[in-house]
């Protein structure tokens, strides 16, 4: 079994645990992601620093898969989104750390041109 096969395994896995929307997730819980043409799965760990997220984001069977961290405190929040064309808006997902809760869902991203 190749990388990509293991991730796509371990997506499906992690994706069980919820669609992206705006709900806590728990500590090492996975939350599938999708972007249009990128699909993944994001979960979190608590640490000294703060809460430590991490989105694992692919292009179906043939993209290479991209992995994306960022430690959050109280009130901080990353986007990831992809854009879809011109005039249109991207897609995208929100997620947000509310004191000791994180949140995922789908965010409101500009327009590109």
């Amino acid at each position: 079994m190749n990388a990509r096969n293991i991730f796509f395994a371990a997506a499906l896995a992690l994706a069980s645990a919820g669609a992206a929307h705006a709900d806590g997730l728990r500590p090492i819980e996975g939350r599938s992601i999708d972007l249009g043409t990128m699909t993944g799965v994001a979960y979190y760990t608590a640490e000294r620093d703060g809460f430590r997220v991490v989105a694992t984001l692919g292009q179906g069977d043939a993209g290479t898969p991209v992995r994306f961290e960022a430690v959050l405190a109280p009130g901080q929040r990353m986007v990831l989104s992809t854009p879809r064309g011109v005039g249109l808006a991207s897609d995208a997902v929100e997620i947000s750390r509310e004191n000791d809760t994180m949140l995922v869902r789908k965010a409101t991203a500009a327009v590109t041109n």
